[in-house]
């Protein structure tokens, strides 16, 4: 079996539970995103893009639609030889009877054979479901100058969003003195993104360590990284600068659509040297009608626009009838907004009809509102 500096595991077991109805057959790293794209296509086209050639998709709930989507790592370039996408779901029994993963740590600890096929120096863990470009390589660089025992990647939010988040406290160049988990008075603002490097085998020592403590969570934050500060042992903070987000929620899957509007947009999809690699689908280009109206739209294949569309997204195969209006909005795959229908605001699921006449959404409203099942028109 071929050595690999670097491995990959992508951690997609989370249940997605704020997304609502989303996630109700779906795993939340599946979601759509982007017209075309789903969640999972970002860490993965990160590691195709890195050069990492093996990666591990930790798989749990809802997980058939995403187990056979990263099956076929050519979508990727990750299906040459030596290389490859493996679906990792978990292997043991909880407290439930049910075959789940106990916390991130225990993904990890259930895949040690896995890993340890490959013998990699280097194990890089990133989440399933957050939508950023990185570059891994350079943060194994990074990782390397540093003589780290692990590096932990982080971004700058505002102070007053910092209790939401897992908070690195960092000293001289940027090695980590305290990890806070959502902190009820952070004393700072960088932000763990849920990716991080370990030399493989420490971390397998402390992962052995782990299984075997009733009191541990098996998880990455309450357990193995205090652990790491409580040896001594060097952690770094690696300075993330780009676009982020972390789409756990309708109303931040919702922004994260609208970004795309933004001509300045730093997430910048249609850049040739950083491609996000998605699911070819065969489907017509899409279609705009003599009385449609668009103002600042993002537009996917397949669509048939005969109404106005301003400042939204449409996935593949979308449709906007005759006088309707979609204002705002975020259509999923195949929605139908009938004509003279009305969307504000609002986040319309995949092959969802919005029935003629009928208005869903508000401009005033604080949050933004999910559309999962097929709205009557008016009679």
């Amino acid at each position: 079996m071929k050595q690999n500096s670097m491995l990959a595991m992508i951690l997609a077991g989370g249940r997605g539970s704020r997304l609502h109805e989303l996630t109700n057959k779906v795993a939340k790293p599946a979601v759509g995103y982007g017209g075309k794209y789903r969640i999972v296509d970002f860490p993965l086209s990160n590691c195709a893009n890195s050069g990492i050639d093996v990666v591990g998709v930790l798989t749990q709930y809802e997980s058939i639609l995403l187990n056979s989507y990263v099956a076929n790592g050519g979508r990727w370039g990750l299906d040459a030889k030596d290389s490859g996408v493996y679906v990792l779901p978990p292997r043991e029994k909880a407290d439930a009877g049910l075959d789940v993963y106990r916390g991130t740590a225990d993904a990890i600890s259930q895949n040690i054979d896995f890993i340890d096929q490959y013998s990699p120096e280097y194990l890089l863990i990133l989440s399933g479901d957050h939508i950023y470009k990185m570059n891994y390589a350079k943060m194994l660089a990074y990782h390397k100058e540093h003589k780290a025992d692990a590096t932990i990647a982080v971004i700058g939010v505002p102070m007053e969003e910092a209790s939401r988040f897992g908070i690195m406290n960092t000293g001289e160049e940027d090695r980590i003195i305290e990890f806070e988990e959502k902190p009820a008075n952070p004393k700072s603002n960088l932000a763990s993104m849920g990716i991080y490097i370990f030399n493989w085998k420490l971390l397998r020592r402390l992962l052995l360590a782990d299984m075997k403590n009733p009191d541990s969570h098996h998880d990455f934050g309450k357990d193995i990284i205090p652990t790491l500060l409580n040896d001594g042992k060097s952690l770094y903070a690696y300075k993330f600068k780009g676009y982020w987000k972390d789409v756990g929620t309708i109303d931040s899957l919702w922004e994260a659509n609208m970004d795309l509007l933004n001509p300045d947009n730093e997430l910048d999809l249609g850049d040739p040297t950083w491609r996000i690699y998605t699911e070819d689908t065969n489907v017509l280009p899409h279609y705009i009608g003599k009385n449609a109206s668009i103002k600042k739209a993002y537009i996917t294949q397949g669509c048939l626009i005969e109404g106005t569309v301003e400042n939204s997204v449409l996935f593949t195969g979308a449709k906007v009838g005759e006088g309707a209006k979609v204002i705002d909005s975020v259509l999923m795959p195949g929605a139908v907004i009938e004509p003279g229908a009305v969307v504000t605001r609002a986040l319309v699921s995949d092959n969802v009809v919005i029935g003629s006449g009928a208005k869903v959404g508000s401009a005033d409203s604080e949050h933004i509102e999910l559309v999962s099942k097929r709205v009557k028109g008016v009679e």
